[in-house]
């Protein structure tokens, strides 16, 4: 009877054929940061090599990052299914032009992070987990941007924000549990919502794969809630991403941490927000982000000008930065309402770029800190003297930041004002200038604040003023020279020389403007 028992075509639900090895790289990041994050974690009590297990293990996700761009740059879109099988029965890792370099520029600022923290986190810090969370939240961040599957986004963001959770508390203050409280409680209630939009979704479709998905829904019936569920979405992510009105709880919960965790957050947790409002808006439901694209684009401006306005209001440092993170999400969602393929890839473009800037800055704060013993406008002052050095670089990120030229936040405002003028939303445009003029009041502020004045705030300016501050040279800590540099380089770099950046934006946007290609990457098949 057995041998009348119909052969079955394992070839029609399972990959034959051997993984190509240069297809390992989807997953050597992930798998990387597990085993590091392992490693540190059983390693604990011995707090002086943690360091160098979180610095070692993030600097092979770098070249593991690095070695994948290329591959996906040179031979297309990479997808792996895991357990061999075929798409949409399994869970799927999927890296474009988009998803690895923000996987890239995530774990560049990892690494610089490890390294900072090296000369700034306690040894008490170290031993409960500063670096296993670390790298934990990099897993988390890497695996939502290399993911195919949008429950598996889900679960990716559950990484990240347990991670994140653990970080936030580190030092166990009272200002830090109450941030702590703010920041749970809305990310929470923003995975909440992400997690029954996904579980209305699948009912609806009946599957998680995201280029399948994007096949099934231009097939489903007219009145099939698809737009309900895009705008379920919108606001989900927007919540992650801190978008207008949902913003609150970054500028109160991001000042609050130790200085290095907070240039994590502001670098990584909004840009997995950002990201899944592109990925999801414009590769499964683009005509969701169609019919919402006037109302993203009245929340890109709020979001752009309550961020500005606010960080103008501000005179604590941190609390300015927070702010400024918020306008940046407002210019990535500018691109997103226009929906053109330049505009989209000036999102990706300024939102690689606030990942390195933002860190950066958050970085610097605290350097400042080191040297003006104060986060506060109000008691900085003189600086200049004691560090040029540290003058020049903040005038760098500030202009970057504010996307003067030659810097890296130039380019990716050109392109978005160019979309959004071609694309008949002159508004976007205009708030994205406006934007633009009042940030650089703001950084003006802060750097004549800072470095151009001669004393802090009640101490007249002269002779006894400068004479402290020229014989009180800084010697900047080496843990603290090594990541600035490596941003403030990258972003001088990227700002002279963008040309190989854009490629990579334009071939990221290609991809979401037109999903057909995601889909034929998936399946080989156009839809």
């Amino acid at each position: 009877m057995a041998a009348n028992k119909p052969a079955f075509d394992w070839a029609a639900a399972w990959v034959m054929d051997p993984t190509p090895l240069a297809d390992w790289l989807l997953v050597a990041p992930t798998l990387l940061l597990m085993l590091g994050g392992a490693t540190a974690i059983m390693l604990r009590k011995k707090t002086d090599i943690q360091p160098w297990i979180g610095i070692g293990t993030i600097g092979l996700v770098v070249l593991s990052n690095i070695l994948l761009l290329a591959h996906v740059l040179n031979n297309g879109i990479v997808s792996m299914v895991m357990g061999s099988w075929l798409p949409p029965f399994g869970i799927a890792f999927t890296a474009d032009a988009m998803g690895v370099l923000f996987a890239l520029a995530a774990s560049i600022v990892a690494l610089c992070a490890a390294i900072y923290a090296a000369g700034s986190i306690e040894q008490s810090e170290r031993r409960y987990g500063f670096y296993p969370f670390l790298m934990l939240l990099l897993c988390g961040v890497t695996g939502a941007f290399l993911t195919g599957d949008i429950f598996n986004l889900y679960v990716w963001f559950e990484v990240l924000l347990i991670s994140s959770f653990g970080m936030i508390v580190l030092g166990n203050e009272k200002r830090q549990l109450d941030g702590a409280m703010k920041y749970a409680v809305l990310n929470l209630l923003a995975t909440t919502l992400f997690l029954v939009t996904t579980g209305l979704l699948y009912g609806m479709v009946g599957t998680l794969n995201m280029a399948d998905i994007a096949m099934r829904i231009p097939q489903l019936p007219e009145n099939a809630p698809v737009m309900g569920i895009a705008a379920l979405y919108f606001l989900a992510f927007g919540m992650k991403a801190a978008a207008f009105p949902v913003n609150f709880w970054l500028p109160a919960s991001y000042h609050t941490p130790r200085i290095v965790v907070s240039a994590v957050f502001a670098g990584l947790l909004t840009k997995v927000g950002v990201y899944a409002l592109l990925r999801v808006m414009l590769v499964v439901m683009p005509e969701g982000r169609e019919w919402l694209s006037t109302l993203i684009g009245l929340v890109a401006v709020a979001t752009m000008l309550t961020g500005v306005l606010g960080a103008l209001a501000q005179t604590d440092i941190r609390r300015m930065l927070g702010y400024i993170v918020i306008s940046g999400i407002g210019t990535v969602l500018a691109g997103l309402a226009v929906g053109s393929e330049v505009s989209v890839a000036g999102s990706i473009f300024y939102a690689a770029h606030s990942i390195l800037c933002m860190t950066a800055l958050y970085l610097l704060a605290g350097l400042i800190n080191l040297l003006g013993g104060s986060y506060s406008l109000r008691e900085l002052g003189g600086l200049y003297l004691r560090s040029p050095l540290v003058a020049a670089c903040t005038l760098v990120l500030l202009f970057a930041v504010a996307g003067l030229p030659p810097f890296s936040g130039f380019w990716p405002k050109v392109m978005l004002v160019e979309g959004a003028l071609a694309g008949g939303m002159g508004w976007v445009a205009a708030g994205i200038l406006v934007t633009g003029v009042l940030t650089a009041i703001t950084i003006g502020r802060f750097w004549i604040f800072i470095f151009w004045r001669g004393g802090p705030e009640g101490v007249t300016d002269g002779t006894q003023v400068v004479v402290q501050a020229t014989e009180e040279k800084a010697v900047i800590p080496v843990t603290v020279l090594i990541p600035l540099s490596i941003l403030t380089g990258l972003i001088i770099l990227i700002g002279i020389q963008p040309e190989g950046v854009m490629a990579i934006v334009q071939k990221g946007a290609a991809v979401l403007v037109d999903p057909a290609t995601y889909v034929q990457a998936v399946f080989g098949v156009k839809p």
